[in-house]
């Protein structure tokens, strides 16, 4: 509603929902570059994935190399990429969270 009874400014409008655009592309540039870890294994096996959810490095302790046991070790690197993916989307709350609100006022833009 529109103090006064008016009617909304459009420009004004438009140029609001192209700001928050602006804002949420870069923010999900900067995901794109950030790095986030998780780990399994008390260490063992750590990965690295960016805010937006890119597996970019994958760490074995050599002590979780066992050849007779390859299935716990897989085991552990899927914990570990879960983990840092968690922490990806933890990242993508706190970055994206803000804006994606506010984009959800403006019609055509809602998420």
């Amino acid at each position: 509603m529109i103090p006064g009874g008016g009617q909304p400014n459009m420009q004004q409008l438009l140029q609001q929902a192209q700001k928050m655009q602006q804002d949420l592309a870069r923010a999900q540039e900067e995901l794109a570059r950030t790095e986030v870890d998780g780990q399994a294994g008390g260490g063992l096996v750590k990965a690295t994935v960016t805010g937006s959810g890119e597996l970019r490095g994958l760490v074995i302790d050599p002590k979780a190399v066992d050849p007779e046991d390859t299935e716990t070790l897989a085991d552990l690197i899927v914990a570990a990429v879960q983990a840092a993916n968690e922490n990806a989307q933890q990242l993508q709350q706190d970055k994206l969270g803000p804006l994606a609100q506010g984009l959800g006022g403006v019609p055509g833009l809602g998420f």
